[in-house]
């Protein structure tokens, strides 16, 4: 990724933000230094993602979306650059 940041814009590296218990119903709560560092808020929709060796994946869409536009060489339009 350009300047050494990941597609968040935010510093590369490992972050370890604690833990998180499920609850009853299936719930999580994301820690709160993991919220403010990624921009969720309350109503954010969360893509949950899993492969069964290598574990599960919590991520907004729109990441993910910048991603497969990098992978797929496409712009904003929609077409291929």
């Amino acid at each position: 990724m350009p300047g050494g940041k990941h597609i968040l814009g935010k510093p590369k590296g490992p972050h370890i933000f604690g833990t998180a218990k499920v609850g009853e119903r299936g719930q999580i709560v994301i820690p709160k230094d993991a919220r403010r560092f990624f921009g969720i808020e309350p109503g954010d929709t969360l893509l949950i993602l899993g492969d069964a060796e290598r574990g599960i994946v919590v991520s907004k869409p729109d990441v993910l979306k910048g991603v497969a536009e990098q992978i797929l060489g496409e712009g904003e339009t929609g077409e291929r650059t």
